[in-house]
């Protein structure tokens, strides 16, 4: 599949409440920028849960100097090396089904995976819909995990660099999903294993120490 380039057309206006942004055109959408929560600490409004084996995983607010917005991010820094393990930070609300989704990420290090990813249509540690960006495989795929196993339905093969900030996003709307990265749309396909509303959140896997920045939530309607 050739990706095809998408080229952004307006930029958003915000007002800033909290570590959370209300979005002027859709009052609906939700950016979490984490730049006023307590560092080295869980930021606030989010629950952490883990996919898979090994440990829990570490979610903690740290300062980037080369944070996307601010100067704080959100950052997966336990490095268990455990191959299927899956640490989740989910936002408590709200809950969509369709939606798009997005956030900036950084892979800094890893030895097994360098992995940033996007949860969506969540409703436990063992049940949501996945897409990822892996920096030691050089591509982006999209998941359904149900109770606990994840299937791959879709997938691209491209450039992903570690220690370098991108865009992950995805746009789901019934069945049909859309996954973009860096501007670029890379995946379109269709998948039904979950049809209802669920939470959206952030992924790592095993040893991936990861940067978040920007995770924006806006619910669309079905056409």
């Amino acid at each position: 599949m050739k990706p095809l380039r998408v080229v952004a057309t307006s930029v958003a206006v915000v007002w800033s409440v909290a570590a959370v942004s209300v979005h002027a055109e859709n009052p609906g959408a939700k950016t979490w920028t984490f730049d006023t929560d307590a560092l080295d600490k869980p930021p606030t409004g989010f629950s952490f849960g883990r996919t898979g084996e090994g440990s829990l995983g570490h979610w903690v607010v740290r300062t980037a100097k080369d944070a996307p917005s601010g100067a704080a991010v959100l950052a997966q820094v336990d490095t268990d090396a455990t191959d299927y393990r899956f640490p989740v930070a989910v936002a408590d609300s709200p809950s969509h089904r369709d939606l798009r989704l997005s956030v900036k990420c950084k892979p800094v290090a890893g030895r097994v995976d360098q992995a940033c990813g996007l949860v969506f249509r969540y409703q436990d540690e063992n049940n949501y819909y996945l897409t990822r960006a892996n920096a030691l495989e050089d591509n982006v795929n999209l998941y359904s995990v149900k109770d606990g196993r994840r299937k791959q339905f879709a997938g691209w093969t491209g450039k992903v660099a570690g220690q370098v900030w991108h865009a992950l996003s995805v746009e789901a709307t019934g069945d049909h999903f859309v996954v973009s990265w860096d501007a670029t749309k890379v995946i379109e396909a269709t998948d039904d294993t979950f049809s209802q509303p669920g939470k959206v959140g952030v992924w790592t896997k095993a040893d991936s120490f990861t940067e978040f920045d920007d995770l924006t939530v806006a619910p669309v309607a079905e056409p």
